[in-house]
């Protein structure tokens, strides 16, 4: 369902919000990088779009090794501490939901950034980062937490091993 007709173009328009999650340090099949590969998508898409951003970070910071950071993601499943609440959206007509792939779906600190917020009324269009599991249950579970919302399904998701090049991917999408 796009309620904007079918000009991509009219997503450039609407006021919009980024909501995403990113982790730089370690990644898999990437190495040591200082900025995350979510992180370079939602920039790309702030700077098509004039979007908000807002970052979801960790109360807790991840472990800069890949390895131990999983585990601790396995562990923060259900219970998720963020430094900041997300807050009103009611001036937002589109939000962009943002995460690299843990555990077959977004990052845990991403379902206690969205569980209270309400979208009713929201279009929401999703992108993923991840090296092999695509958008895994990412548009599900959004659709099950973003209650209210349009939730689109036109998501795509960018390999972090392809983020530097993706900008032109992301400029045909929005």
């Amino acid at each position: 369902m796009n309620w904007f007709g079918d000009k991509k173009e009219s997503y450039k328009d609407k006021k919009s919000l980024i909501i995403y999650f990113s982790r730089a340090d370690e990644n898999y099949a990437v190495g040591y990088i200082d900025k995350g590969n979510t992180e370079i998508i939602a920039e790309y898409v702030q700077e098509l779009t004039n979007a908000d951003m807002f970052k979801v970070e960790p109360l807790v910071p991840y472990s800069k090794d890949y390895m131990t950071c999983i585990e601790e993601a396995k562990h923060r499943i259900g219970n998720a501490p963020i430094k900041e609440e997300i807050g009103d959206i009611s001036l937002y007509d589109v939000i962009y939901i943002m995460s690299p792939i843990y555990w077959g779906t977004y990052a845990p600190e991403m379902e206690t950034a969205l569980k209270d917020v309400d979208f009713t009324g929201k279009t929401i269009r999703i992108i993923t980062t991840h090296e092999g599991s695509g958008l895994a249950n990412v548009p599900n579970d959004v659709k099950k937490i973003c209650k209210g919302a349009v939730v689109l399904d036109d998501a795509i998701a960018i390999r972090g091993s392809q983020v530097n090049s993706a900008k032109g991917k992301i400029e045909s999408w929005i």
